[in-house]
Order: C-alpha cells, then sequence, then structure tokens
C-alpha cells in the first residue's frame, strides 16, 4: 500500500506566494509529500556548498542540503526519504494494528502512519512541539518491556548525550521480532565516531566538525558496531537497489544515505 498525504501552507506572505507560484511552474522536482511539482527545492542553510571541508573530505552522508524543503508542504528532505523507502518496501501495510513508537515525529509521516490505523501510536520527544506528542526520553522511556512493533528514530541519535543507552532502551520495548528505524547522519570515511572531544565545545565547532549546533557527535562507520552491539539485526537497504527508478534530483532526497532497519531477534 502506497501512502499519500496531501499538505499546504497557506499562511505565507504575499511575495513568497508569487514565489512559489512561479516556482510551481516548473515540472523538475516532484515531492512524494504533497505531489506537487516544481522548479526548485529550498537550500538548507547555504546549501552543501556551506558545509565544512572537513564534513566534505569525510563523505559525510545525511540530508540533501541543496534540495531540502519542499517549497509547498515544507517537508525536508529525511521525510520524503523515508515516505519513498516505505513506500517501496511496502513498509506501510506494517504499521496497521501495531503498536507504534515514534521519536521527534514528522508531521507528514505521523499523518500517513495514523492512516493506517496502528493499534497505538505513541508519538515522542525530549521538547514536545505538537499537540498529541508526549515528553519521551529515548534513554530512559517510560514503557515496558516488548511494547512495540516499530519503533522510528529519523535523525534522533546524533542529538542523544548517550546513544547507546538509547539504543538499549529502544531494543528493550520493542517486541521479539518487531523493527527500529535508526536514520542519523555518518561519514563513510571516518573509522570511529568523533564524540567527548575537547577542540569541539562550542557551536561553530560543532558546527564544522558534527554538522550541526545541537548535534553531540560525528558517526563514523562504527555505528554499525554500536547499534549489533545493542542487540540487533541490522540490515542497511540502499537507494539504488530499492528504488532505482527513483531520481534522486527530482524527489529532493540523498540517495547515498541507506534505510537502517534494526530487528530484535525473535530469541
Amino acid at each position: 500500500m502506497e501512502m499519500s498525504y496531501k499538505a499546504t501552507q497557506d499562511k505565507v506572505g504575499l511575495i513568497r506566494r508569487i514565489r512559489r507560484g512561479l516556482n510551481g511552474l516548473g515540472w523538475k522536482r516532484h515531492c512524494c509529500i504533497c505531489n506537487h511539482t516544481f522548479t526548485r527545492y529550498s537550500k538548507y542553510r547555504g546549501g552543501w556548498n556551506a558545509v565544512s571541508l572537513y564534513l566534505k573530505q569525510l563523505e559525510w552522508t545525511g540530508s540533501d542540503f541543496d534540495n531540502f524543503w519542499c517549497p509547498f508542504c515544507r517537508s525536508h528532505d529525511r521525510e520524503r526519504h523515508l515516505k519513498l523507502y516505505f513506500d517501496a518496501l511496502g513498509f506501510w501495510d506494517k504499521f496497521t494494528d501495531a503498536a507504534i513508537l515514534h521519536f521527534a515525529p514528522e508531521k507528514h509521516i505521523a499523518q500517513c502512519i495514523k492512516s493506517c490505523r496502528p493499534k497505538r501510536y505513541l508519538q515522542g520527544d525530549i521538547q514536545p512541539v505538537r499537540k498529541g506528542i508526549e515528553f519521551i526520553d529515548v534513554t530512559e522511556i517510560k514503557e515496558k518491556d516488548k511494547s512495540f512493533d516499530i519503533v522510528l528514530c529519523n535523525h534522533v541519535l546524533e542529538h542523544v548525550h548517550d546513544d547507546h543507552k538509547a539504543l538499549r532502551e529502544i531494543f528493550r520495548v520493542l517486541k521479539p521480532g518487531g523493527v527500529a528505524v535508526l536514520q542519523t547522519p555518518y561519514a563513510l570515511k571516518l573509522p570511529r565516531t568523533r564524540e567527548r572531544d575537547p577542540d569541539v565545545s562550542n557551536e561553530a565547532q560543532r558546527l564544522e566538525f558534527y554538522g550541526q549546533e545541537d548535534h553531540i557527535r560525528l558517526y563514523g562507520i562504527d555505528l554499525i558496531d554500536r547499534i549489533f552491539e545493542a542487540g540487533f539485526d541490522l540490515k542497511l537497504k540502499k537507494h539504488s537497489e530499492v528504488m532505482p527508478q527513483v531520481d534522486s534530483g527530482s524527489a529532493g532526497v540523498n540517495p547515498a544515505e541507506p534505510l537502517f532497519l534494526a530487528r530484535k531477534p525473535m530469541i
């Protein structure tokens, strides 16, 4: 079942509406969330050119900074990529009658999940920003063992001080056979995660070396080891293998970002 969600952004100024209207005359880009076609996405903070040389040299993999915001629904690239992966894998069917825990829930993805009629859908964040989102600390989840079929944790772990504990908590609350989606930016040429670095102590340095002012670390390829250490089995679903027909530039996603599907073993 392929999910769709119509979103609009009507409360904008006249100049912006005019620019958006002109942008909407184009057809090179297509947002899978709101189904609009247009000429270009909005960049994130200057786009890829604004990313530090350090991160570029390490082949930092995360957002598509040049094709970030949809001008119509304001979905960001991480939402669109998750939806495209779920569409291609038929993953939406898994939400029906399931117990779902969703950290830092993306607005449009949340609407799609609700339309699947899950048995329970708990949305949580350390800083809730919308109605219906509860305060939940991913390192101390106040839920019983084996409570959820699916946990979504999309670009959250890089913000968490104790990510080892967070992964153990996610593992604990998953039912045997349950799946966690564990997206997070990482650097392909960094052998070991860089964190608790005395040379990275202020916002400017975190932006340069970790990618964002509120990131706690820069994951290396040992991210995979951390997920295994928490007890998960892990499958990486590559964009090129799962949806080779999807043009990443048109969709506004980073084709180098795989889908991290971490499964809790049955025993």
